[in-house]
This record gives C-alpha cells, sequence and structure tokens, in this order.
C-alpha cells in the first residue's frame, strides 16, 4: 500500500515551556522534566494524488521525563555543585509522551499524535579536561492511534535512537557542542496494511550555549538530516532561554 501523502513540505514553529526539578531519590540526583509546546504549522502535499495546504496552531504533546544518576554526579548542594568536577556518569531515564496535542480525526496532519509513547533510556557521560562524550540510547513504544484519517487505525513498531555528543566547555562557562543521532524501526501500519516506511535515519547536530549571568543563559541549535530512508526530513533551528533557580 502506498501511502496515502507525498511530496510533503512543512515548516514548523513552536514554543516550547519546560521545568526542570532535581530531587534526591535513594541518595541518587534524580531529576523530573516538563515541557509544554505551542506550535504553528504551514505546508502542502499532494494527498490521494490531490495537491492540498493547511495550517494548524494549538498545542503539541506533553513529554515528561523522569531520570537518575545511578552512578557518579551525586546529590550536592548549590554551593558544592559549583565545586563538583564531574568524571564519568551514567543513568537512566523514562520518557512518557501524552497526547494532548491538538487532533482532528478527519486530517492526516495534526499537531497532536492521539496517542501515548513510552521511552526508557540508558545514558552514560565522561569528562576529560574541558572535553565531554556523551552516549545516549532508548527505545519509543507506541500506543495505537484508533482515530485516524478516514476511520482507520494507526500501529507502529518500536524505533530505536541513538545519540553521541561531544561538549566543549569554555573558561568563560559558554559551551559548544556537536552531536550525530540514529534512528532505526518505526515501521507504521494502518489498519494492518504495512507501510514501508521503516526509519534508518541519520541526523547532525550543533548547540552553542552563553551564560547571562549566574541563574540565566541562551542556547542557539541547529539540527538537519543526512540521510533519510524514511521519515521525517526535517532542519531545526531553535534558540532557548533557561533560568535556574539556584
Amino acid at each position: 500500500m502506498v501511502s496515502p501523502i507525498q511530496d510533503l513540505n512543512v515548516t514548523t514553529s513552536a514554543i516550547n515551556t519546560g521545568y526542570v526539578q532535581t530531587f534526591s531519590l535513594f541518595n541518587k540526583l534524580s531529576r523530573i522534566q516538563v515541557a509544554v509546546p505551542y506550535g504553528f504549522l504551514n505546508g502542502s502535499a499532494k494527498v490521494f494524488g490531490e495537491d492540498t495546504s493547511g495550517s494548524r496552531v494549538g498545542f503539541l504533546d506533553t513529554k515528561i521525563k523522569f531520570g537518575v544518576n545511578l552512578i557518579g554526579s551525586p546529590v550536592l548542594t548549590p554551593k558544592e555543585y559549583r565545586l563538583f568536577q564531574e568524571q564519568t556518569v551514567f543513568g537512566v531515564s523514562f520518557v512518557v509522551s501524552v497526547p494532548t496535542g491538538q487532533y482532528f480525526p478527519t486530517k492526516l496532519i495534526n499537531l497532536g499524535t492521539n496517542r501515548w509513547g513510552f521511552k526508557p533510556e540508558i545514558g552514560f557521560s565522561h569528562r576529560e579536561g574541558r572535553l565531554y562524550y556523551e552516549l545516549y540510547t532508548g527505545v519509543w513504544f507506541f500506543t495505537l492511534n484508533d482515530e485516524f484519517f478516514n476511520k482507520t487505525t494507526l500501529s507502529e513498531s518500536p524505533l530505536i535512537t541513538f545519540q553521541a555528543h561531544i561538549d566543549y566547555v569554555f573558561k568563560s562557562a559558554m559551551w559548544l557542542a556537536v552531536n550525530v543521532g540514529v534512528a532505526n524501526g518505526g515501521e507504521s501500519s494502518i489498519s494492518g496494511t504495512e507501510q514501508n516506511d521503516q526509519e534508518r535515519n541519520w541526523r547532525l547536530g550543533a548547540t552553542y550555549s552563553v551564560p547571562i549571568n549566574r541563574h540565566q543563559s541562551v542556547k542557539a541549535m541547529v539540527n538537519t538530516g543526512v540521510a533519510t530512508r524514511a521519515g521525517q526530513n526535517y532542519t531545526a533551528v531553535t534558540l532557548a532561554y533557561q533560568y535556574t533557580w539556584f
């Protein structure tokens, strides 16, 4: 079965409000993070061979992430944290994608997904001087979207993800990071019919962070596709503001 969507070209902008709270769990440094994005989408595509275009404005799906460091990076006071020299850290996390995003069953393109997503993940970080090396890998599992387009049911197989980062921290506390991301799997089916859209995609990105003062910083990020077999192939540019309460 050929996908009903061809020649998809979409521009999306989003305002992402997030909050992170760290705490001690069994004397291990833990954190919970909530991200609530609000998006603006404009695009065009061929749907069943017919040219179409449209726009969406509304909330995207909420992401909730819980993580705990099992090795390294102990629980510290703010004063101790400023003096702490990180070496090797190993941790685990669990991400939940909550279907709070705007969704119309009569539309093929939506801001929300109308399904839950769950991602267990492990991560590793090691410091050598001013360089940090980081590795993350996890697997997304998705529930059914039983209100997909034209009264069909959308299912998706597990999607494996992998990320590698190299960060350099300057004496001024500015830092620069480059990263590579890989996604594999995630083939979808519509009412039991496979779509032959398994992902085997590679992406590259970079982040530059500049502190304003001890509490505030801004970050500029760019992320783009290198090789895309199926799924999303896009370039994302992000500007972020961060405030820390200690």
